[in-house]
């Protein structure tokens, strides 16, 4: 290996890290409010990276239907839940055939018009980030004291469901859509592509917009006062369940926004989430489910291991990959004392 070959390698490993680092996060940012392990992130990469492809088409993406579909369920939830309680239906609606309402018809108008990158991309920002709060509503919110254990049943439960759901709405054939820049920069013997630049450019900014969401702003506050002790948060009066849904909104946008940078680099398929979705699951283990920094740090580790293992066996890249974990996982149960209670 010379240094030109490492080079490359450190740049691709850097660049899928830094989604990798999204995930994690998304996923750190949904266990500490709510302790579901979201499994189904990667479906939502992958379904946002299709439905920005078939819109760099001109072509109606069928997320959209399945927008429409999760909102009904959504909201028949939502009303056998609260059918004691009437005055809150009329907000329960807008909140969850709020999004399908506005994205149908928004969309029915814009995607024959094939007005650019710009405008598929937050098109489908809009269809793919409302699909995760009405997953909380539909699958974890009436399991909300349910043991971390059941939940993680369920979210596994879900994820099958969405790779199903995907299959039927998308098909079997993947996709790959045009990249936000077709720039190519060259710092010594590397070709930097334009789309690399905007994928750590974007991680970076929205890395900064968390900690400013978490640090300054009420909402952000409360989702970390409801991270740190739940109970009390509940006695000052932040909802649970209102704290839960905006944690998996902000990691649907996420999901969504992972799935439109990637949708150039690679040919998606419906089920293409679900490896990428594992490997942030893995940055987020290694950073102990509850550090946003360390699963950063740890997401530009695993990518830059996946990028060697390629080099060097790229047979068994991913197994090298998912196989870090052991050695992480031993060392916390030994130093972890016994608890034989949950929690």
């Amino acid at each position: 290996m010379d240094g030109t070959i490492l080079l490359i390698l450190i740049q691709d490993g850097v660049v899928n890290g830094a989604i990798y680092a999204l995930l994690a996060l998304s996923l750190v940012l949904v266990f500490t409010v709510t302790r579901v392990v979201f499994i189904p992130q990667g479906e939502l990469v992958a379904f946002s990276a299709l439905t920005y492809a078939a819109l760099d088409t001109a072509t109606l993406p069928p997320s959209l239907w399945l927008l429409l579909v999760l909102g009904g369920f959504s909201a028949l939830r939502g009303l056998w839940d609260g059918r004691r309680e009437a005055g809150g239906r009329l907000r329960l609606l807008a909140e969850t055939l709020g999004p399908p309402a506005v994205m149908v018809p928004l969309v029915l108008w814009l995607a024959p018009l094939r007005l650019g990158v710009a405008v598929s991309a937050l098109l489908s920002l809009g269809i793919v980030t409302p699909m995760a709060p009405a997953l909380h509503r539909i699958a974890f919110a009436p399991l909300a004291s349910a043991s971390v254990l059941t939940l993680l049943i369920a979210a596994v439960g879900v994820h099958f469901a969405m790779l199903g759901l995907g299959l039927v709405f998308f098909g079997p054939e993947g996709v790959r859509a045009t990249g936000f820049s077709d720039a190519q920069f060259h710092l010594g013997p590397l070709t930097i592509p334009g789309q690399a630049i905007w994928i750590l450019a974007v991680t970076l900014v929205l890395m900064a917009a968390l900690a400013v969401f978490f640090g300054a702003t009420l909402m952000g506050k409360a989702l970390r006062a409801t991270a740190v002790n739940a109970l009390g948060a509940r006695l000052v009066g932040i909802p649970a369940a209102g704290a839960g849904r905006l944690a998996f909104t902000l990691a649907g946008f996420i999901g969504a926004l992972s799935g439109v940078l990637i949708a150039p680099l690679t040919t998606v398929y419906y089920d293409t989430g679900f490896l990428i979705g594992l490997k942030g699951f893995v940055a987020a283990i290694v950073g102990g489910l509850v550090a946003y920094p360390a699963a950063v740090i740890a997401a530009v580790a695993v990518g830059l291991v996946e990028s060697f293992a390629s080099f060097w066996a790229s047979s068994f890249k991913e197994v090298i990959v998912f196989t870090a974990i052991l050695p992480v996982l031993l060392i916390r149960s030994l130093a972890s004392p016994a608890n034989e209670d949950e929690e």
